[in-house]
């Protein structure tokens, strides 16, 4: 029998409709405010090609809540919103009304969580939290197994809540030197009473348009909601002050971290001086540069972001960092990568205080002062 989806994925409709959209969300790359050099601009619209990579990974191909498994949701070259280089992110798509069961290792990473979530960029531009579970209080057995329930009713062991809106899980891990450190290893499964079919039901036109429609949405979405981000830091370009964290936990953001914000802008003879006074008790922080468009450079070939393990400190326990187009003489270097505008984050993860940093723009000299 004929359906509007069946007539609109034989009629080619739906793929116009997903072409459309995409061009819709070219618009965000040409923001009046928006930095424009021929890189910038480049990278923009690679930007909506990263973009597109995952939320045709978010919205069909890893779609199914039957059958969920976990993708990268951002990473080396496809990054969302700030992406911390120390991390190793995952993601699996869940219904909120069943139960689930992630099975799998602790590793050794410094930092582990695991959050449920519903919304989504595609749709208000909201993600937000329905369950939180850190590692801390995750049992595990002496050879580091785990077992953790998802379900909307507590569960015995390691449980992480659903509510009927949740739509995914999402699991942080950071690293403080990802040359020591292993990776925790999982995977997630169904855990309802009633067993689900025993593989996926084969693709028909409604659940392919609503696929292409949400992967399309969630590149317009994704680029509004980080570049009305990247706008608002133009008020304290250079400075870096604590972010709204309400506006950061409604964008999915970790409960645990207390993120701070803002733009830089340098010319070819100029510096920014970061200065950190002191560390406070923490259980991770990091400093990283990001382009326009809220990617962190390519931190596979530059250094774009010190932390505990690769920052020298002061002699007085503080933090120096400076970000400079060259290389001033100073071990705590910030790369641009090229870059004459851009945006950065400071994030501190279980801090007892949140120290603010001091930020100086200053000539080039080598061999800055620490």
């Amino acid at each position: 029998m004929s359906s509007p989806a069946h007539d609109a994925v034989m009629s080619g409709q739906t793929w116009d409709a997903f072409c459309d959209t995409l061009k819709r969300a070219g618009r965000q790359v040409l923001r009046n405010e928006a930095a424009a050099s021929e890189l910038d601009r480049a990278e923009g619209w690679r930007y909506l090609t990263r973009l597109l990579r995952l939320g045709l990974e978010m919205h069909v191909e890893f779609a199914d809540a039957e059958f969920p498994g976990f993708f990268a949701p951002s990473h080396e070259t496809a990054k969302i919103g700030a992406d911390n280089p120390d991390n190793l992110y995952l993601m699996a798509r869940v219904d909120g009304r069943h139960a689930y069961r992630i099975r799998g290792r602790r590793g050794t990473v410094s930092y582990l969580s695991f959050g449920t979530q519903k919304g989504g960029y595609e749709t208000d531009g909201r993600m937000e939290q329905t369950g939180f579970l850190d590692a801390r209080d995750l049992r595990c057995a002496p050879d580091g197994s785990f077992e953790l329930h998802l379900s909307p009713d507590p569960r015995p062991g390691n449980w992480l809540r659903l509510e009927d809106a949740s739509n995914a899980v999402i699991v942080r891990q950071t690293f403080d030197d990802r040359a020591r450190e292993t990776a925790a290893t999982m995977r997630i499964e169904r855990a309802d009473d009633a067993a689900p079919l025993l593989r996926p039901r084969p693709l028909d036109a409604e659940t392919l348009a609503r696929g292409l429609s949400r992967a399309a949405g969630f590149v317009e979405g994704t680029a509004t909601v980080f570049a009305d981000w990247a706008q608002g830091y133009l008020t304290h370009v250079n400075a870096l002050p604590s972010a709204d964290q309400a506006i950061c936990q409604s964008a999915g953001g970790d409960p645990n971290i207390h993120y701070h914000h803002s733009a830089w802008a340098l010319d070819p003879d100029q510096m920014l001086v970061i200065r950190l006074p002191r560390i406070p008790e923490c259980r991770f922080w990091n400093l990283q540069i990001n382009n326009w468009w809220m990617e962190s450079l390519d931190y596979r070939y530059h250094r774009i972001h010190h932390n505990a393990h690769s920052a020298r400190r002061d002699a007085d326990g503080g933090v120096t960092m400076v970000l400079a187009h060259r290389d001033p003489g100073h071990p705590n270097w910030l790369e641009t990568a090229g870059h004459t505008r851009g945006t950065m984050c400071l994030r501190w993860v279980g801090a007892r205080e949140h120290v603010e940093p001091a930020t100086e723009l200053r000539p080039f000299a080598k061999d800055v002062a620490r």
